[in-house]
């Protein structure tokens, strides 16, 4: 399918401003920021405002997280859903993907948290996926001062952060952890080693090239090696039996577009249920663009409607 023509644009005028690999990344995560407050208005949806917004702090190896926690109206005990930006491993604030939490809050009807998980370069590889493991655990064993349902937990995330979600639930079934209900991974990468489909049939020039994810993925692991390891790269775990149920969604203009695909199969040949949807015409960030594209609101409704299915039961 033709990209959208809005995104045509949008990457026109990303092209004129390339991105400075040179610049150290804790300046390039401050300008990141600073672009995505300034843009956020006219790319994305507002969404309604929940019943209250709070934060807890969870500890973690060498310190404390910070988790913001969207909670809807009416009276609990709520599911939980739990949510990782994304960001490369690098980037990403919890202010970013506010208006999407908002959302999935209100129409999953279900209390949000939003993981402030350490970044790389100053916090690598297995620093994230760890704090998002303790942070959901954490969750889970407070649910009572929380008011959820520790039998009705999700979780899920973007990018990165879908990377990081599949990977908390590969640590709760060896660490018979949480029991969690549903997994949602949007552009997920699953394979570090940058060895899936994508990575050969879409090119550069869609607002995530290959050069970034290399350096990404350089300032995030210590060893090349470890890209293997399956805390890494959950595509590679030895085994996907027993996971939760997963929704998995692809954009096609996406050099990650193989690495969801293939964590769909595989869940699939494990005998989890596995639901993969493909936006056609559509770019590693666009899903997000709920004001822009009628499309991403399209799919973010039809997301939210299948975790509140999950959460039904």
């Amino acid at each position: 399918m033709p990209i959208d023509p809005r995104l045509s644009l949008l990457i026109r005028i990303a092209k004129l401003r390339p991105d400075d690999l040179s610049v150290p990344m804790a300046a390039r995560r401050e300008q990141a920021a600073r672009l995505s407050h300034r843009g956020a208005g006219l790319l994305i949806a507002p969404e309604p405002r929940p019943a209250a917004i709070g934060h807890v702090a969870v500890p973690v190896a060498g310190g404390r997280i910070r988790v913001r926690l969207y909670r809807p109206h009416g009276a609990g005990p709520f599911a939980l859903y739990v949510f990782l930006h994304g960001g490369g491993f690098c980037m990403g604030t919890l202010d970013e993907r506010e208006q999407r939490c908002r959302a999935v809050s209100a129409g999953a009807r279900c209390v949000v948290a939003s993981v402030d998980y350490r970044l790389a370069p100053e916090n690598q590889y297995p620093t994230p996926p760890e704090d998002c493991y303790a942070a959901l655990e954490w969750l889970v064993e407070h649910a009572g001062r929380l008011d959820v349902d520790p039998a009705r937990v999700a979780i899920g995330g973007e990018s990165a952060g879908a990377n990081l979600a599949a990977v908390a639930c590969l640590m709760s079934r060896d660490r018979n952890g949480p029991r969690l209900v549903h997994q949602w991974l949007d552009v997920p990468t699953t394979d570090a080693t940058c060895s899936q489909s994508g990575f050969r049939e879409v090119p550069d020039g869609y607002l995530l090239d290959r050069a970034a994810i290399d350096d990404y993925l350089a300032h995030y692991l210590a060893d090349p090696a470890q890209a293997r390891e399956p805390w890494c790269s959950p595509l590679l775990a030895d085994d996907h039996r027993g996971l939760p149920p997963a929704w998995i969604m692809t954009a096609e203009y996406d050099k990650l577009r193989g690495d969801g695909e293939a964590y769909a199969s595989a869940l699939a040949a494990a005998g989890v249920p596995a639901t993969h949807v493909r936006l056609d015409g559509h770019i590693h960030p666009s899903f997000a663009f709920t004001r822009l594209l009628p499309s991403a609101r399209a799919y973010q409704d039809q997301a939210i409607a299948a975790l509140r299915s999950a959460f039904e039961g």
